[in-house]
């Protein structure tokens, strides 16, 4: 079942991948946009507004990592970024810039769309409305889970969606060490096939600890606990009344 008839934007200079996806996603309910090049990405994007983009990296005009950057300075809408660039590192480049995962050309169709409906999935139950309080308090931050907005010592923090689940998911298992695995599972919404998948989640948590932390390098909250994975370490949780 389709997420609510969501928009996709394909972003591709290859109109062989464009054709296969808008075929394949349209079949399967969802509403599909495209583009050849990171001019036109961007254009139809704030345009159109998309509920997902689809983003290859290696593009003439402007690449994805321009693209991603460009996007993210203003929206949180997902992007899922589609590379055949072999070094691991120059994949884990777009999730810095701001994407929420990737995948490696050639990849399976039924693999991008079980990403994208997990990925959909996370994004429009979080529209719900919530009528109970869900403000929690640890440390210098105060986290509203209905506004999905965080505070830190007075400061409004900018997350995107991926950031905040993974901060919420960490909150609440404070003092509770979290696999690679289960945070992916969790947040993402698939097990890893390979163990590059894992990186995802290194990315995310190094962008958070970036956002959160006084010294990222020396984190206070997001702890590596080697051989598992990540905790966040344990403070006193509470609800709370303070205004967000």
């Amino acid at each position: 079942m389709v997420e609510n008839k969501a928009r996709i934007l394909v972003v591709d200079d290859e109109i062989a991948v464009r054709r296969i996806l808008k075929t394949r996603l349209t079949m399967i309910g969802y509403e599909i946009l495209t583009a050849a090049d990171g001019d036109e990405a961007l254009e139809v994007f704030w345009q159109e507004c998309p509920d997902l983009v689809i983003l290859d990296i290696m593009m003439p005009k402007r690449d994805g990592y321009y693209v991603c950057q460009e996007i993210r300075r203003e929206s949180d809408t997902p992007i899922i970024m589609l590379t055949a660039l072999g070094d691991v590192s120059d994949r884990i480049t777009g999730l810095r810039f701001g994407a929420d995962d990737y995948l490696v050309k050639p990849f399976s169709p039924k693999e991008l769309e079980a990403r994208i409906h997990g990925i959909l999935r996370r994004t429009q139950k979080q529209q719900d409305p919530i009528e109970e309080a869900g403000i929690l308090r640890t440390a210098n931050l105060i986290i509203d889970t209905n506004r999905r907005k965080v505070i830190q010592n007075g400061v409004p923090l900018r997350l995107t969606h991926i950031e905040f689940d993974l901060l919420h998911l960490l909150v609440n298992q404070a003092g509770n060490p979290l696999s690679r695995t289960d945070i992916l599972t969790a947040i993402w919404g698939y097990v890893p096939r390979r163990h590059s998948d894992l990186r995802v989640v290194d990315v995310h948590v190094s962008r958070l600890r970036s956002k959160i932390e006084n010294d990222p390098r020396q984190p206070e909250f997001i702890i590596t606990e080697r051989g598992t994975g990540y905790l966040f370490r344990k403070t006193p949780l509470m609800p709370s009344s303070v205004a967000v």
